[in-house]
């Protein structure tokens, strides 16, 4: 009896993990969760209630036909060619008639998230359009409008005219796990309502764009691009956007921009048509392991100022370069690409606090947002010009350094440091070049070539030495392992 119900038991729990048999009652108007077949999850439900919200979007971008003005002829003898030679006239045209009005069409997805009419997609798929036009999975088909377009993080909003359209859930990108089941549906290479599934592969992939992305192994190919990635609870976590590939097409690795930030770059498209987005005024630069280890800071955190623009907010603050911030506001800065990212999503006008380290000090600077404009070129390298005074040589760093006169003081915007006259083993392979300017050696001000000398002799035998080093207008920490006399 015994081996009887375990037996059963045995059974009865095999069945339950390998099909998932319990089921519970839906809310009003929440999709259906995926179920369990062999192991699997069944996406049959949740594609029947999310699909209709997806769209396939077309674009249409008119070129201007061009002619060359050396084939322009009398229409007579146009006519004349044409008539006992058969030579048709430029651009194909016969005589009288006007060129034919060319076009570039393009293909792309998007999704539906108010009932009447908003539509999320990415930039790249309607940028440069003249028309764009808009076709639901029941062959319904909208000319839309676009509302506003973001290039910095590829998310753009459009309108069409409609009521009480099939509207697509957004879900919360913060609560996505790596290894959960996502699917994408969109229009690859001009297929509509596609639909291909996987699993998420990272959650926070810093590619370089404004935006960490989602990565998934959802097969995603061009003309997907714009639709959503949607999770197991029908919600749309994310655009889908961009692929890694070398040939083109699919190669298993796919990113999607989260829905959280695409709702947010679209409330501001909706309200002004554009994004406003805050800056400080600085260009930053990463901190080395080296570096963080020369300095003695706990790791290598932060991220250092390179530039400050002249009359910034940065400026106005006291910020200055070769400071290491390593908190904005709260949140500590881990990476480089986070203060540009925090400091965008900042409303202009509004006040933060930078905390910096200089000179082996910590202080907290407060900031205030300004309105981000277009960035400036970088001026022409001054440094390099002619300079007065004659060269000190360090033999343990391969330097050698003079005296900055004071007009060439004023021209470079600086009031301390030295020149770099030549640079040889080691610092030539740390990278510091004749016509470098070095402002700080660890964490003090070169004022003169002697007290360059000054500072590494003070500096003994030590294994690192960091210096500041100015460099077309930008500022970063070069470490520098002496040679052993």
């Amino acid at each position: 009896m015994q081996k009887t119900v375990i037996f059963f038991a045995r059974r009865f729990l095999l069945v339950f993990l390998t099909v998932g048999f319990i089921s519970f009652p839906l809310m009003p108007g929440e999709a259906a969760p995926a179920t369990m077949v062999n192991g699997l999850p069944d996406l049959t439900s949740l594609v029947e209630k999310v699909g209709p919200a997806v769209v396939n979007i077309r674009t249409i971008e008119k070129i201007q036909s061009r002619r060359n003005p050396a084939m322009d002829m009398d229409r007579d003898f146009q006519e004349y060619l044409f008539r006992f030679f058969g030579i048709p006239a430029p651009d194909g045209q016969l005589s009288g008639t006007q060129p034919q009005e060319q076009v570039r069409r393009g293909m792309g997805s998007g999704f539906i998230i108010t009932a009447d009419g908003y539509i999320l997609t990415n930039h790249h798929v309607i940028d440069n359009a003249d028309e764009v036009f808009v076709r639901l999975t029941d062959n319904r088909e909208f000319k839309a409008k676009i509302i506003g377009s973001d290039k910095r993080t590829d998310v753009a909003l459009l309108k069409i005219e409609g009521k009480n359209l099939p509207v697509l859930k957004t879900g919360n990108s913060a609560n996505i796990k790596v290894g959960e089941w996502v699917l994408a549906i969109g229009s690859p290479f001009a297929l509509e309502n596609t639909v291909t599934a996987g699993i998420i592969s990272a959650k926070a992939r810093d590619t370089g764009d404004y935006l960490p992305l989602i990565q998934t192994d959802v097969a995603v190919n061009p003309g997907n691009s714009g639709g959503p990635l949607i999770n197991m609870a029908g919600e749309a976590i994310g655009i889908n956007s961009q692929i890694y590939s070398r040939s083109g097409g699919y190669m298993g690795i796919s990113f999607a921009i989260p829905i959280d930030e695409a709702l947010r770059v679209s409330e501001q498209l909706k309200k002004t048509g554009k994004v406003t987005r805050g800056q400080i005024g600085i260009q930053v630069a990463e901190v080395s392991v080296e570096t963080a280890k020369a300095m003695n800071l706990p790791n290598d955190r932060g991220v250092m100022v390179a530039r400050v623009e002249k009359g910034s907010a940065a400026e106005k603050a006291g910020v200055e370069a070769g400071d290491i911030i390593l908190k904005f506001n709260s949140q500590s800065i881990e990476k480089l690409s986070e203060l540009p990212r925090l400091v965008g999503d900042s409303i202009p006008g509004t006040k933060v606090s930078l905390t910096v380290l200089r000179k082996g000090k910590s202080l907290v600077l407060p900031v205030t947002i300004s309105k981000a404009e277009l960035d400036k070129p970088a001026r022409k390298d001054e440094s390099s010009s002619s300079r007065q005074g004659e060269s000190l040589s360090s033999s343990i760093l391969g330097l050698q350094v003079a005296d900055l006169t004071a007009p060439q003081k004023k021209r470079l915007g600086i009031n301390h440091g030295v020149v770099v006259t030549a640079s040889a083993s080691p610092a030539f392979e740390s990278g510091i070049r004749k016509g470098d300017i070095i402002l700080r050696l660890n964490n003090g001000d070169v004022t003169s070539q002697q007290d360059f000398q000054n500072q590494l002799v003070k500096a003994g035998k030590a294994k690192m030495v960091v210096l500041l080093v100015a460099r077309n207008n930008l500022i970063r920490y070069v470490p520098v392992k002496p040679v052993a006399k």
